[in-house]
């Protein structure tokens, strides 16, 4: 949990510190993509290599050579120089990531027995909502009150003594557990899924920048290729000894296929909005990092209070209904912010906010948490790293290329409309038309997000309508009202 809470904080920590950074560093806006979804990319590329070392080579050891790694890469973050620097110390950040989370939900999965996954489900999901309010609140403050004359520095170095504590403790309090049988590292598997993605994602970051050349389409369309290949290598690599960096079987359990589709769109919705909104906020409105921050707990405490009510309360009654009117109701709450936006202009107060938040931030927590456990409810135990690394996989490359698409759905909006003032006569430095381009991109990128979470209620139909270890707790307490009342005949018989 001290592992996952830090990640949580890490993603969105950064998010609202990036206009200091920019300035700081004097970072494009390539580079500041770059920074954010460097992270995403090679978090998304890892992890299903993570997951399947810690099947293989046990999942506490690959766990502390993780929270170890990510620990020094965030002290390598908080003092780098330049953007450069920074962007690749955030790739070794993510990778780092990538060796640590798998081996949360894997270890969750194979400690626990069913009936008691929900409520273990449920404190992950405190755990999400805890750092989806700590990592804005925290960015804003550090990044306002500039400790030591470090400005946006100390978001990264607030890491050490976390991860240092979540050494010490996974040292001591969790048990190893590894693969029942014996696996081995399917190298170029590695090779061919960290090559697709790379070049699905380089191209999206940085094609805004460069133009768009036609290499970057020709590579996009290419990862498509690399994507297959992988699969039937993988398919051949199964036939051959059985220890495939993806298992591929894990997809034929509907609710696995299912979910790493929900997973997969989720992230890029997810990816998107928060980019976009802490650019609409500290650069188009001009709002400082603390305001911005403070504007999001409203977001933040709802995700909290929803993801544990979901999995404890809805979700056990109500099943699947429960993810598909959180997909809807954080459509509702994007359609609200929308309309806020385009209403009030560069005028808009942060109170006018709450609404579409806290509406947004209800909807993804009836998500969030169980969305896990449904995923992995009919996985088998001995494929639970493999599973949770795709699970995490699919989210974070969801992430990373809803990142990417932001240079499409915002940066091009914006392009457009400076072009366009400059043309009828008005300075492209003005902040007013700044300020308008940005709500105007920002209006624009919410359509897609909201489009997206439309998608996702259709493909949750798929889901179990209800999660395996609530069927299985159920049919436990029939089993125990038919043994109560076999004991109660018997006893009237004697």
């Amino acid at each position: 949990m001290t592992a996952a809470f830090m990640d949580l904080v890490d993603v969105t920590i950064v998010h609202i510190a990036i206009p200091s950074i920019e300035r700081g560093l004097g970072a494009s806006f390539g580079a500041i993509q770059w920074i954010t979804a460097g992270y995403a990319l090679a978090f998304a590329a890892g992890l299903i290599t993570g997951g399947r070392l810690g099947d293989i080579y046990g999942r506490k050891r690959l766990f502390l050579i993780g929270i170890t790694g990510f620990t020094i890469a965030s002290a390598l973050c908080g003092f780098a120089a330049t953007p450069e620097i920074l962007a690749g110390s955030r790739l070794l950040q993510g990778a780092m990531a990538a060796m640590m989370v798998p081996q949360v939900l894997a270890i969750i999965h194979v400690t626990f027995p069913a009936h008691e996954r929900g409520k273990v489900f449920g404190m992950f999901g405190a755990i999400v909502g805890l750092g989806a309010v700590s990592g804005p609140l925290l960015g804003a403050l550090l990044t306002q009150w500039n400790i030591a004359g470090l400005e946006w520095r100390p978001i990264f170095l607030i890491n050490l003594p976390v991860g240092i504590a979540g050494v010490l403790l996974g040292r001591k309090f969790i048990t190893e557990s590894k693969a029942p049988k014996a696996l081995r590292l399917d190298l170029v598997g590695v090779v061919l899924v960290t090559a697709a993605l790379l070049m699905l994602v380089y191209p999206l970051t940085r094609g805004r920048e460069l133009g768009w050349p036609l290499w970057g389409h020709l590579c996009m369309a290419g990862s498509v290729l690399v994507f297959a290949g992988f699969v039937a290598y993988e398919k051949r690599k199964t036939r051959k000894d059985g220890s495939p960096l993806v298992e591929l079987s894990l997809f034929k359990v509907k609710s696995f296929a299912a979910g790493i589709a929900v997973q997969l769109t989720f992230g890029i919705a997810l990816g998107i909005f928060f980019l976009v909104s802490t650019l609409y906020m500290q650069i188009g409105l001009g709002w400082s990092p603390l305001r911005a921050g403070l504007t999001g707990v409203p977001f933040s405490v709802a995700v909290s209070v929803a993801a544990g009510l979901s999995v404890q309360k809805l979700v056990p009654r109500f099943g699947r209904k429960v993810l598909q009117t959180g997909a809807l109701t954080m459509a509702a709450g994007l359609l609200v912010y929308i309309w806020e936006a385009g209403r009030y202009g560069t005028e808009i107060h942060a109170w006018q906010l709450a609404l579409p938040l806290t509406v947004m931030g209800l909807g993804m927590g009836l998500i969030i948490a169980p969305l896990t456990d449904a995923v992995l409810s009919g996985v088998p135990r001995e494929h639970a790293g493999s599973a949770s690394g795709l699970i995490n996989t699919t989210q974070q490359m969801g992430n990373a290329l809803g990142l990417g698409l932001v240079s499409v759905v915002f940066f091009g909006v914006v392009d457009d409309h400076v072009r366009g003032s400059s043309s009828a006569g008005s300075s492209a430095a003005d902040p007013s038309v700044v300020g308008m381009a940005f709500v105007d991109g920002f209006q624009h990128a919410l359509w897609w997000v909201a489009a997206v979470l439309v998608m996702i209620f259709g493909v949750m139909f798929a889901l179990p309508a209800r999660p395996k270890q609530h069927a299985e707790e159920s049919a436990a307490e029939a089993m125990e009202a038919m043994e109560a009342e076999l004991n109660t005949t018997q006893v009237s018989r004697v």
